[in-house]
């Protein structure tokens, strides 16, 4: 999805969560004894609603996004003193190799035109024994409510790149070279799946 679709939502990002703030609370209380004294890369975090929810739990979090005003956003009332925000491409991680303790892309596979890249990515700034934790919108049935939804947000230019089902998001993580630790789908505006993946022995 072209940047400037993401730079144009990002004022409106924060409050179109709070339909799922339910959704996301247990995401979040999911993520904190996961990320527990870690060093922590967030690929994008939107306007790092994760990541300033979780940063108690972690040593230190980098939140990254591609879209400028994304980022610019996330900087907007309290950053915890152990968050930092950097404009970076999911698909292009500027870090080393084994680098992060956790990595967590949360709500944006489903959107990428090339989420296998972002996957290999992660992968390699990953430690040994790292997590990755990827939830993600996924697709069950579509009520009068969800297509209308769909329309709304594909009319604003946010268009989903890949219909998964629950089932099907969690072959796609095992194909591209994920062992899957724990699987979660939670209700909300579409299926939220919550999964925590290590990476399979090469």
């Amino acid at each position: 999805m072209d940047k400037s679709t993401w730079d144009r939502f990002a004022p409106f990002y924060t409050l179109s969560r709070r339909a799922d703030k339910k959704a996301y609370e247990e995401m979040y209380s999911l993520m904190r004894p996961k990320v527990k004294g870690r060093l922590v890369l967030e690929l994008a975090t939107g306007t790092g609603l994760i990541s300033k929810s979780i940063s108690a739990s972690a040593r230190k979090i980098i939140a990254t996004d591609y879209s400028e005003k994304m980022i610019a956003h996330s900087k907007h009332g309290r950053t915890p003193k152990n968050v930092s925000f950097k404009v970076m491409d999911a698909t292009d991680i500027k870090y080393p190799d084994n680098t992060f303790e956790a990595v967590i892309i949360s709500n944006a596979l489903h959107v990428m035109p090339n989420p296998e890249k972002a996957l290999s990515e992660a992968k390699r700034v990953l430690r040994p024994g790292g997590i990755l934790i990827a939830p993600t919108y996924t697709h069950g049935k579509m009520t009068s409510s969800r297509k209308l939804l769909s329309k709304l947000l594909q009319a604003f230019g946010l268009r989903v790149e890949s219909k998964w089902s629950p089932e099907e998001y969690m072959d796609f993580l095992i194909k591209n070279g994920w062992e899957i630790c724990f699987e979660k789908t939670a209700e909300a505006s579409f299926p939220l799946t919550y999964l925590e993946c290590k990476a399979k022995p090469e």
